[in-house]
């Protein structure tokens, strides 16, 4: 039977970021898969870290820069990117996105297995 999901569960967390999640551990408590909209304001960043699931991040507006081992990549509105689960990367917003539509990001997350902050393993 399908499961509605009446509204997100909004994640508290530093910087000025918000996190709906849709499914996940928190709203539905689902671990197979995560889904969560989020925004973020330009100059946002967050810690390094070696997740323990693939994440397909899919940008709505604005840019998101992903820094790996391999260097650096912006992700424009309209783009996707996937990290794999094992790969070190760090997500952030460029004080501009450089097209004149403001700063900062909106982009919807799917993390396979459902995202928890003990798969995240940021770096301190």
């Amino acid at each position: 039977m399908p499961q509605l999901v009446p509204a997100p569960t909004r994640i508290p967390v530093p910087g000025g970021k918000t996190i709906d999640e849709y499914v996940g551990h928190v709203t539905t408590g689902t671990a197979e898969v995560s889904v969560a909209h989020m925004i973020a304001p330009g100059g946002w960043e967050e810690p390094a870290q070696t997740p323990g699931f693939d994440e397909i991040t899919v940008v709505l507006r604005g840019v998101v820069r992903v820094e790996h081992d391999g260097g650096t990549m912006d992700v424009a509105a309209g783009q996707a990117v996937i990290t794999r689960a094992g790969e070190r990367v760090r997500y952030s917003t460029p004080a501009t996105d450089g097209d004149g539509d403001g700063d900062g990001a909106e982009y919807v997350a799917i993390c396979l297995p459902a995202f928890a902050p003990d798969l995240a393993h940021r770096d301190a």
